[in-house]
């Protein structure tokens, strides 16, 4: 294989006046936007006044997969069965800089871009 065919992952470069950059690789950008009700495409925004919502949906959404995965665990050790294994990185440490960062930009009136060199 040569270099030229090499596939190279998609990455999401949040970017913002208020903020340093954000660089999440493609799954966690599709997962993180899709949660926040944005479309993953190549090029998006999000606006001030949109990041409240933004900030809800994702608390949301880690409260919901904690609350599974605990459900989960209580399940398998009610059933005598090993407890069920997740992912070493929840959603709680995956949401953490954006959360911050949207907040930070929601403070300083200033929209969330990707996609835009």
């Amino acid at each position: 294989m040569s270099n030229d065919d090499k596939i190279t992952p998609m990455l999401y470069k949040l970017k913002s006046k208020a903020a340093g950059d954000l660089i999440l690789l493609e799954p966690q950008g599709k997962q993180l936007l899709t949660l926040i009700g944005k479309q993953p495409e190549a090029q998006g925004i999000i606006a001030p006044e949109e990041m409240l919502d933004a900030i809800e949906a994702l608390r949301q959404a880690i409260a919901k997969q904690e609350a599974d995965q605990a459900q989960a665990v209580a399940d398998a050790k009610a059933q005598a069965q090993p407890a069920p294994r997740f992912e070493a990185i929840g959603l709680r440490q995956r949401c953490k800089p954006f959360i911050d960062m949207l907040e930070r930009c929601h403070k300083a009136g200033q929209p969330i871009v990707w996609g835009v060199p």
